[in-house]
């Protein structure tokens, strides 16, 4: 475990969200709140609610905290592979009450995340408050504005807010519609994925990787050297940017953003940076993108396309169909394969709400401020977004502020208000990626930060003229 002490404050401290009002209301005033999954984002509302004296009852289906970070979680809701490195530098996912040990490496192994998180709890003394191996099955709005929670033990309690914590990389998304034809060899989601010796024993084997994000690249990567797969094949639609960890000799996600400069001058000067030092695609051997830099949500590897440029990676067009132990491309070309490793993504799930309550289309459920759905009083999400750079330092601030709004010392815009800042949210952060799932909740991280901050303000003035204490 982490020491149980501050660390030092990282320099990338933001201002904290209501730091004028830390213990604003005793918590017997409040009705409890009811917050769903022990990974990062019901670790950051537990500790934003235990500060402010809001009472909470917290539910996690595992036996242990960490969500996706808990490698081999026994919920069977965890995508972490033995290797895996997080591709966030430390200091782009250290909390700012909490932060990341300065001797750690700068991109840090899944355990030591988990680690963290673990230490996180303990120090804060969060972890005696959650009730594990604990699911919750059904979340519905009673006609006075309440929550009615029905657990897996057959309990239903009542609640005047509930925090919608589950995450959204655990529910596997296989291609739809499915491949026409059949497939006789092994396959498992990326989701599956341990070593290249399980689920499935993939040394000797022909391999073909479908997707070109970050699990696709890592596996690859660890699959290719020619004594484990006897051939590593990649199936890609589309071309994509990839960037690397580092980048003249520093983490490549530390640079310097200045939040005031217009979004479209910082994309115009990485676009300017990124030829010169990273090169072209094609030059590696890769598909040429068909989209322009930062059309897509980023992709980071140092190794991927060394690999392709070396051999050992053989990247292949998208799949037309599956023909028993074949796999036929778009190009017309045919490759055996023993092994197909599904990279393709997640469903965004929320499995205990009513289907007319909330309904998610496409990957796709527009929220306010990616937290509040308009006209549902009382049901907050946190971490229901795709960030630019990491979910660590997002989650903790808007658990801030849901906070606050528990409390009754920020108080959201009216209905309509709320709808017209959706669309012109999804416009601003989407507008400019290619229409895709992965898309659907995309926020580029500094501006969401400003958004964040300046609504907080906002919402703290309408709370007050309202009469909030």
């Amino acid at each position: 475990m982490l020491p149980h002490k501050i660390h030092g404050m990282s320099s990338r401290a933001q201002p904290t969200l209501y730091a004028e009002h830390p213990t604003a209301r005793s918590g017997s005033a409040l009705s409890p709140c009811c917050i769903i999954g022990a990974g990062i984002c019901g670790l950051t509302t537990a500790k934003a609610l235990k500060d402010r004296g809001v009472p909470f009852d917290w539910f996690e289906l595992s036996d242990r905290i960490g969500g996706v970070w808990a490698f081999n979680n026994p919920s069977g809701r965890s995508a972490a592979y033995r290797s895996l490195h997080i591709d966030s530098s430390k200091s782009r996912i250290s909390f700012e009450d909490f932060p990341v040990p300065a001797d750690w490496p700068e991109y840090p192994h899944h355990t030591q995340i988990n680690e963290y998180l673990q230490s996180y709890a303990q120090h804060f003394d969060l972890a005696g408050r959650i009730t594990f191996s604990t699911e919750v099955l059904r979340v519905s709005r009673a006609g006075d504005g309440t929550w009615s929670v029905t657990l897996s033990s057959g309990e239903t309690r009542t609640y005047g807010s509930v925090a919608v914590c589950n995450g959204h990389h655990w529910d596997p998304r296989w291609p739809t519609p499915a491949y026409p034809g059949t497939f006789t060899g092994g396959q498992i989601h990326a989701s599956s994925y341990v070593d290249p010796f399980s689920p499935i024993d993939m040394r000797d084997k022909a391999v073909l990787v479908v997707g070109m994000g970050n699990s696709a690249m890592d596996i690859s990567c660890e699959l290719s050297p020619r004594h484990i797969a006897r051939k590593l094949m990649v199936s890609a639609r589309r071309g994509v940017y990839i960037f690397p960890r580092f980048m003249l000799g520093r983490a490549a996600d530390k640079g310097k953003v200045y939040r005031w400069l217009p979004l479209s001058l910082q994309t115009s000067i990485s676009k300017w940076i990124y030829p010169r030092v990273v090169g072209r695609m094609e030059d590696y051997g890769l598909p040429r993108p068909d989209h322009d830099l930062f059309e897509s949500h980023g992709t980071v590897s140092d190794e991927f396309p060394s690999r392709v440029a070396a051999g050992d990676i053989h990247i292949r067009p998208g799949i037309a169909r599956l023909d028993g132990d074949e796999v036929l491309f778009s190009d017309g070309s045919r490759e055996q394969v023993d092994v197909i490793v599904w990279a393709t993504g997640y469903n965004v799930t929320l499995p205990f709400f009513e289907s007319e309550l909330l309904r998610v289309v496409d990957n796709r459920l527009p929220l306010f401020r990616r937290m509040f759905k308009p006209g549902v009083e009382g049901l907050i999400f946190i971490g229901l977004l795709q960030s630019t750079v990491t979910v660590f330092t997002i989650a903790e601030k808007q658990s801030r502020l849901a906070a606050a709004y528990i409390a009754g010392e920020y108080a959201l815009p009216d209905t309509e208000a709320m709808e017209r800042i959706i669309v012109e949210d999804e416009a601003r952060h989407n507008g400019r990626y290619y229409a895709s799932a992965r898309h659907t909740m995309q926020v580029d991280q500094e501006v969401y930060y400003w958004d964040l901050e300046r609504e907080s303000r906002e919402g703290l003035k309408r709370a007050r003229r309202r009469g909030a204490a």
